[in-house]
C-alpha cells in the first residue's frame, strides 16, 4: 500500500541527519580506541552506528508502510547495540567518560525521534 512518506528523501528527515551526525561521531571516538579493539569493539561500534542512518534510508525507500516500519525497527535496534557497546567501552576504560556521555545523549535523542517516525508510519498503514 502506498504512503505519505514515499516522497520525502531520507537526507531531508531530522532524524537520519542526526543519526548520520552520530555515525560520524562514533568514527571519530572509535579512531582513539586502543587498536587491540580494532576488530572487536571497533568494528562492530561503527557498523551498528552505520545501521541506523542506512536502515532509515533503505526503508524510506520501500514501497509500503509496513516495509518502512520494519526498517525503522531495525535502526532502533541498531542504535541499542550503540548504546550497550559504548557503555561497554566506557566501563572497560576504553571510551573518556565524557565522550561516552555526548554519544549516549545523542542516541537517547535519535531513540525517540525514531520511536515517533515509527509510530507515525505505523499509524499510517493501520
Amino acid at each position: 500500500m502506498p504512503y505519505a512518506f514515499a516522497m520525502q528523501r531520507f537526507t531531508e528527515l531530522e532524524v537520519w541527519r542526526r543519526s548520520h551526525q552520530f555515525a560520524l561521531a562514533t568514527y571519530r571516538l572509535t579512531a582513539t580506541l586502543p587498536r587491540s579493539e580494532q576488530f572487536g569493539i571497533v568494528a562492530q561500534l561503527r557498523r551498528a552506528a552505520v545501521s541506523v542512518s542506512a536502515n532509515i534510508a533503505e526503508g524510506a525507500k520501500r514501497l509500503s508502510s509496513k516495509d518502512y516500519e520494519r526498517f525503522l525497527n531495525i535502526a532502533e535496534g541498531s542504535l541499542a547495540e550503540c548504546q550497550c557497546l559504548l557503555l561497554l567501552s566506557r566501563d572497560l576504560g576504553f571510551a573518556p567518560p565524557e565522550s561516552a556521555a555526548a554519544l549516549l545523549g545523542q542516541a537517547a535523542a535519535i531513540a525517540l525521534k525514531l520511536h515517533r517516525l515509527r509510530d507515525r508510519v505505523h499509524r499510517a498503514h493501520s
